[in-house]
């Protein structure tokens, strides 16, 4: 009985693969047999898609020379740090600062204590000029929404700028008059760390220092009217500020001369910081002394990432014009663009239908199924085939990508259900960057050299989807969107404000993601070695 049990137990072993290890093969296949086969993949453009509450979004302006200009503006309500503060009298305001710390890298210490920071997430020259006014919005971003049914939220679209700047209150905010215009007119993504002198109870200095950060003086007298005498009751609750203080419209143009730049920013991270001092009760020889006090306002609440793309080039227009798209063969170029821009759509194995297999695997007429996909999962020679690893890799195109910065990051999910596909999910790979966990599902840019250079290709494994799609009859053969990714660990969807053909929704990843990037498709005049193909290794059974 145990020698019967243990031959039963290696022979499972050796027909199911374990899924533990997938994807650690590599380049190097070794004797695994490998097959490939053709994928349709074509474009689609994504359209106008809702933005509200992304975990990171863009501010500025990038144009991109593969597809054209992206102008990201931002809104967001504002928090009371503390409700119901209590002012004190004859309050007299001392600063005004919105605060919003960029994404940074510590390059060196100095012996003085001072730091060297490197930015990480921005687009275009360096120390680049754009033009950034922030107002007060008259727009009440509400939580539900009232049409919608079943409590839903509210959801905010790219294409609403024109709401927001139409509704707009009175002049910028941050109207601090300088000469060299950092400010406003001249602003520019400074890498400096932010050092702050105060006094201390004994009056020496006292110096502060902190991470680089978007650090704007605001309008003094506006807070003073807006904040510090407000209508009683209007600080009570968030719920009541919230429709008091409706929140504020970043706003971002061409500064004269400037082609700009754009960041990636954690606006949830921000602060307004107003600083003042009122008469308390302390007294000191009878005299009544003022005390330094603080009201703080976080940026949280509902926000909306505002993604105009204009100046289009012809090439991407042409390309993502649904009639020039090519479903039956594959379009030659497939162009990924994040926001309001573009995927494409993957499709597997020929759709040539003349037989079919019953569940006892005998021959019979169509049944639905691509015949090569039959073929896969009931061999001729009675094998079935253990499958060791199926990859898909995507060549950039350096030409038309040579002057673009490029995504690190693209993103494959199945279409049809508007999730991820079975190898993410079974991907546990972390590492110290959070967006470049799963590696071993990848996705990753691959590039010239370690230390840099451009991009060559994106891999991404489907091991465990093919694996089932061949070894499970009645697993459906899905189409697949593929999307440029700001996080490959967010994976919720937005909706599409109009969908299309194949979907309503597109990943929240994507649409943080302001880059593209351009890879060789599938149709025939495609070079062979770039053309996107499925790969399979696989073994049999002696």
């Amino acid at each position: 009985m145990l020698l019967v049990a243990g031959v039963t137990f290696l022979y499972s072993c050796d027909k199911e693969f374990n899924a533990v290890g997938d994807g650690l093969i590599g380049d190097n296949h070794f004797d695994l047999l490998e097959y490939t086969s053709d994928v349709v993949a074509y474009n689609q453009k994504i359209g106008p898609v809702q933005s509200d509450n992304l975990p990171v979004n863009p501010l500025g302006i990038y144009d991109d020379p593969a597809f054209g200009k992206t102008t990201a503006n931002f809104a967001t309500q504002v928090i009371l740090a503390s409700t119901n503060p209590t002012i004190g009298d004859e309050p007299v305001i001392e600063s005004v600062y919105l605060s919003i710390p960029y994404y940074s890298t510590l390059k060196t210490t100095n012996t003085d204590g001072s730091h060297v920071y490197e930015l990480d997430s921005i687009y275009g020259a360096s120390k680049a000029k754009i033009k950034l006014s922030v107002y007060e919005s008259g727009y009440y971003m509400r939580d539900l929404d009232p049409v919608g049914g079943f409590q839903q939220a509210q959801k905010y679209f790219t294409d609403q700028n024109t709401d927001f700047e139409s509704a707009k209150i009175g002049n910028r905010l941050n109207d601090f008059v300088s000469t060299a215009k950092e400010q406003n007119d001249g602003f520019f993504f400074d890498p400096k760390e932010i050092v702050e002198v105060t006094k201390d109870a004994d009056g020496k200095d006292v110096t502060t220092r902190s991470v680089p950060a978007m650090r704007l003086k605001l309008n003094s007298e506006f807070f003073k009217n807006k904040i510090i005498n407000a209508p009683a009751g209007k600080l009570a609750t968030n719920d009541v500020f919230k429709e008091y203080f409706r929140g504020l419209y970043f706003k971002v143009e061409n500064a004269d001369g400037s082609a700009g730049s754009l960041a990636m920013l954690n606006f949830k991270g921000g602060k307004i910081t107003i600083k003042y001092k009122a008469k308390t009760a302390i007294t000191t020889d009878e005299e009544t002394v003022k005390e330094e006090k603080s009201i703080v306002l976080n940026l949280s609440g509902n926000t909306v990432s505002l993604q105009g793309q204009t100046d289009t080039k012809v090439n991407y227009a042409n390309a993502t014009n649904p009639a020039n798209i090519n479903t039956t063969e594959g379009d030659d170029k497939l162009y990924l663009r994040g926001g309001e821009g573009a995927m494409s759509i993957v499709e597997l194995f020929d759709k040539t239908d003349l037989i079919g297999y019953d569940k006892d695997g005998k021959l019979t007429g169509p049944n639905g199924v691509s015949d090569e996909l039959d073929n896969l999962r009931y061999p001729a020679d009675g094998k079935k085939l253990l499958i060791n690893e199926a990859n898909l890799v995507f060549h950039i195109d350096p030409a038309t990508m040579a002057n673009s910065y490029e995504p690190n990051r693209i993103y494959l999910y199945d279409l049809n259900n508007d999730r991820p596909v079975v190898d993410y999910y079974n991907d546990l790979s972390k590492s110290a960057d959070a967006k470049k966990s799963k590696y071993v599902f990848d996705g990753i840019i691959n590039k010239e050299d370690k230390t840099g250079g451009r991009g060559l290709t994106y891999k991404i494994r489907i091991t465990n989807q093919i694996r089932n799609l061949i070894n499970n009859a009645d697993s459906t053969n899905v189409k697949f969107g593929l999307v440029v990714t700001e996080d490959i660990n967010t994976i919720t969807s937005s909706k599409l404000k109009s969908p299309n053909a194949f979907s309503s929704y597109a990943p929240k990843a994507s649409v943080m993601n302001p880059l593209g990037t351009v890879l060789y498709g599938t149709k025939s005049t495609v070079p062979a070695d770039k053309r996107l193909k499925l790969e399979i290794y696989y073994t049999k059974p002696n």
